[in-house]
């Protein structure tokens, strides 16, 4: 099937039919032989005279060449594409950048496991991780660590055996005591927009499309209220949303808490919400899985499909077409020219020799 880009070019299809209705015939002068009876000898052979110039006659053949010429130009003009099949693509993979708190709370040994085993929060969240990339094929995994401060433990990377290597490695207060939620968020956001701009500029410079956009998600697990931040949660959720990136929190622990390891749930869920993500509450491993498979159900790998048909450009065959027009015509004229001045010399010979 052919369509094309341009459409409104084909209205110069018409400008030839103008142009021989409006415009002045092309006239070319000659060389003549000047008499002194001129204006007898016009009026005794009752011819018609114009003045300095003589006006070309083209063929039969010449106008039906110039026609096609621009008729194939026209559609040239207006770029026609093939259109192929119609093809659906599925736009599959997220960038999920996990934040994990190693604050001095997450060793507390109150998570149990399915043997009746106590585990601390750490070491419950660990397992619950590992179990949550192995559902992720096809998306990028990043790992942030904080405590005292943020620091980035696994850039994004689609080699999941990698990363969690990389988790498995993280032990309680590495990252210091206190729990700076909202600069582990701000280091979050840093990150996906640094690796967006990489991607780019990765683009450009193998003269490709656009780097395809993915879902960027931020999930946040905490045992503990925000200490000191140079930003706050809230504000780093608000600049989050700006970007589209989504944040999904995750409290380990009991709500009802006081003292310093209280969480401010106010906080973890405001901060869900600005974002357009969800605020969980665990308090044991099996909760904590279920969290993990809810947030899996949330973010699916599979999250876009659009339907599209390949178009290829055929402006070529046009333009081939009247290259072809053109050296036709202009064979068939020099193939004649020669004729003819062979038939004009032999008529000269045979002349010359009676």
């Amino acid at each position: 099937m052919i369509e094309f880009s341009h459409p409104w070019a084909l209205v110069l299809a018409i400008l030839p039919f103008f142009v021989y209705r409006l415009a002045p015939a092309y006239r070319t002068k000659q060389s003549a032989l000047q008499v002194p009876f001129f204006d007898v000898l016009v009026d005794v052979m009752g011819l018609k005279a114009s003045k300095g110039a003589t006006e070309l006659k083209s063929s039969r053949w010449q106008k039906a060449s110039l026609l096609f010429g621009w008729t194939v130009l026209v559609i040239a003009m207006a770029k026609p594409v093939w259109l192929g099949e119609p093809q659906t693509r599925e736009v599959t993979g997220r960038d999920l950048m996990i934040v994990l708190d190693l604050s001095g709370s997450m060793a507390t040994d109150d998570f149990v496991d399915e043997q009746g085993e106590k585990l601390s929060r750490l070491d419950a969240a660990k397992n619950v991780l590992v179990e949550f990339s192995e559902q992720r094929e096809g998306d990028r995994l990043g790992l942030i660590l904080f405590g005292d401060s943020a620091f980035l433990q696994a850039p994004f990377t689609a080699d999941h055996s990698t990363w969690v290597d990389l988790l498995l490695e993280t032990r309680v207060a590495m990252a210091g005591q206190s729990t700076h939620l909202g600069d582990a968020i701000g280091l979050g956001i840093k990150t996906f927009i640094e690796d967006e701009k990489d991607l780019l500029e990765s683009s450009d410079s193998n003269d490709s499309s656009a780097a395809p956009v993915k879902q960027k998600v931020l999930i946040v697990l905490t045992d503990g209220n925000d200490t000191d931040s140079l930003v706050p949660p809230i504000e780093a959720a608000k600049i989050a949303a700006s970007y589209d990136i989504r944040i999904h929190m995750v409290a380990m622990g009991d709500p009802k808490t006081v003292g310093e390891n209280a969480m401010d749930m106010e906080v973890v869920e405001q901060v869900a919400s600005l974002t357009k993500g969800e605020s969980f509450v665990a308090l044991s491993p099996s909760e904590l899985s279920l969290i993990y498979q809810t947030i899996s159900d949330l973010e699916p790998a599979f999250f876009e499909s659009f339907t599209y048909q390949p178009k290829v450009s055929v402006h070529y065959v046009p333009m081939l077409l009247l290259l072809l027009n053109y050296l036709i015509m202009m064979t068939f004229y020099t193939v004649k020219r020669y004729f003819s001045h062979r038939s004009t010399v032999s008529e000269e010979g045979s002349q010359n020799v009676d």
